[in-house]
């Protein structure tokens, strides 16, 4: 048998053993580790780090986190993520739509409106961020803005249902979800 053949299988052999040995050496999943007898705030610190990791390069994954560290109080770590996001060359009109919903609900109103506009630009035509948009700028006290954007989410769909109750909702102080 030739010393290279030889060479090779035995680097075969030591690179599967290696394998094995790792394999058998790892520890199995355990959820409770991350919040089993941990005082709130470490649960919570512990499983938004795993979900930053799992939420890898997915934009949505990545606001969902964002928006649990802004509504929880962490706006700068919050604000590392959207931006992150926001500022992509291929941000998505769906990611600033997003975003701009969760800086609506905590209460970050210029950061939000700033935001349901550049996304209606990217979009006129999206009538479900119009009548969005329209909720937050009547429950900002923008009630001329908000009717203009009713009367666009309206012309473009008039049987949406979900249109009119979120509308309505705007006048008597529900946000929209």
């Amino acid at each position: 048998m030739k010393r290279s053949t030889v060479l090779v299988a035995a680097l075969a052999f030591a690179l599967g053993a290696l394998t094995t040995l790792i394999a058998k050496s790892k520890t199995p999943f355990d959820p409770n580790a991350y919040y089993a007898g941990k005082e709130p705030k470490a649960a919570a610190a512990a499983l938004l780090a795993q979900a930053e990791v799992a939420a890898g390069n997915g934009s949505w994954e990545r606001l969902g986190v964002a928006r649990v560290y802004y509504l929880s109080g962490d706006k700068a770590k919050a604000k590392t993520i959207f931006d992150g996001v926001l500022n992509s060359p291929k941000v998505a009109q769906s990611d600033i739509f997003r975003a701009a919903n969760y800086y609506a609900i905590g209460k970050d109103w210029e950061t939000a409106k700033a935001l349901f506009e550049k996304g209606m630009k990217l979009d006129a035509d999206d009538d479900r961020l119009a009548l969005t948009a329209g909720c937050w700028y009547n429950l900002n006290g923008d009630r001329k803005r908000a009717e203009e954007l009713f009367n666009m989410a309206f012309v473009a769909d008039p049987t949406n249902s979900w249109h009119y109750a979120l509308a309505g909702g705007s006048y008597v102080g529900v946000e929209p979800f």
